[in-house]
């Protein structure tokens, strides 16, 4: 249990997810204590939401296996059935609803379990945040409740969520807490069908089956903005890829020379990285690099972009930073990486702490060498060798 990725969480965070855990928990013991019941025509109903919505997403997830796509989050289409649920079935059904995003987190492989639980806590209290708005045992059906209803269940589950990843990163980007504009987007539209799904279900259960067509056209639309940052994105670690990088780089340089912001970039390299994929594996190799990009990501300022430059390099164009600001900040990230330990399973199958992680770090400055990536990224990298060349572990100004 000591070596659960939750732990490594702030203590904040840390705190603030395991309450948010228990208290799901505890009102889902609650509502399957105290509601009655369900009756026939209840369970008649249930059963046409579930079966719709597991249709629409087994038959997407093999559509997307037959193209080879892996990774997908059917959120949309959950938050979908399980607005119909608010709508049309009892609280305790509802727990039985909320099985759906339970099972997709506990059948899909996922490095942080303890993310997946959160959010599903999260969830499950907007929803019956929602449930008690709407009607706790008669849920009502004026059109002004229900969008009452979904604009609470909308913005209660984005701000649990929110707030527990800003304590968790505090220094994120708006859109990696709150989200992007298109899935705010999504997520009316999510409620919308839902809230349709509700009111067909109530009125005729088997008439659901209508609402499977538009629900698996959310469920495709929603996996585009995922799709897009995954582009974006380095699988083992995270952060911007290169090609983003660079992008987002150069357009915050062109804002920096209009304004005559001093700004750097940095490069780093992981010193005789060879030596831990060789001794203790390439996975062990892995799980160092995630290390190091999350350590990085905690460790600069809210504003720099982090990303991984390839191999063991990573790059970090920090705004806003005089030479002495930008040799304070790479001292800072090169103390941090020494001192980092990393839980690993080295390749004869043993758990093994990964000590002794050093960090060479080059850094050019825009008093320098101006507000062109390429001048910036060519002067960063012949102070990284200067610093290689000294004897590692070391920062050296361009």
């Amino acid at each position: 249990m000591r070596d659960w990725p939750l732990w490594t969480l702030r203590w904040p965070a840390l705190v603030y997810w395991l309450v948010v855990d228990l208290a799901a928990l505890g009102v889902v013991v609650f509502v399957i204590a105290a509601t009655p019941t369900p009756e026939p025509a209840d369970v008649g109903r249930f059963a046409a939401i579930a079966g719709t919505a597991g249709a629409v997403i087994i038959g997407s997830s093999i559509y997307s296996h037959h193209l080879g796509e892996t990774e997908r989050n059917p959120w949309a289409a959950h938050l979908c059935y399980l607005t119909a649920g608010i709508i049309a079935l009892p609280p305790n059904l509802l727990v039985l609803l909320l099985f759906g995003p339970a099972l997709h987190g506990v059948l899909t492989q996922r490095p942080e379990s303890h993310r997946w639980l959160f959010t599903l806590s999260a969830t499950a209290l907007a929803v019956f945040a929602t449930r008690f708005a709407y009607g706790w045992t008669e849920p009502s059906d004026s059109i002004y409740m229900m969008v009452a209803g979904a604009t609470v269940l909308l913005v209660v589950r984005a701000g649990l969520i929110a707030a527990g990843l800003r304590l968790r990163k505090p220094g994120a980007p708006f859109e990696e807490t709150v989200g992007e504009p298109i899935d705010a987007i999504l997520g009316v539209v999510a409620v919308s069908i839902g809230g349709l799904m509700g009111c067909v279900a109530t009125a005729m259960a088997i008439h659901t089956l209508v609402a499977g067509p538009p629900m698996a056209l959310l469920e495709r639309a929603a996996q585009l903005p995922q799709w897009r940052r995954s582009a974006q994105r380095d699988a083992k670690t995270g952060l911007s890829n290169a090609v983003h990088w660079d992008s987002r780089a150069r357009a915050e340089l062109a804002k920096g020379r209009g304004e005559t912001r001093a700004m750097a970039v940095m490069l780093m390299d992981l010193d005789h990285f060879k030596r831990v994929n060789d001794k203790l594996g390439h996975l062990a190799g892995d799980a160092a690099l995630a290390a190091v990009a999350l350590l990085l990501s905690s460790t600069t300022r809210r504003g720099d972009l982090v990303g991984r430059f390839g191999g063991e390099e990573f790059v970090v164009l920090l705004p806003e930073a005089e030479p002495a600001v930008a040799e304070a900040v790479a001292q800072r990230m090169r103390h941090a990486v020494a001192g980092l330990t990393v839980p690993t399973v080295a390749t004869d199958g043993n758990q093994h702490t990964l000590t002794g992680l050093t960090v060479s770090i080059g850094v050019a400055t825009t008093d320098r060498f101006g507000y062109d990536l390429p001048d910036l990224l060519v002067a960063a990298d012949a102070a990284l060798l200067t610093a290689k060349g000294y004897g590692r572990n070391l920062v050296e100004m361009a």
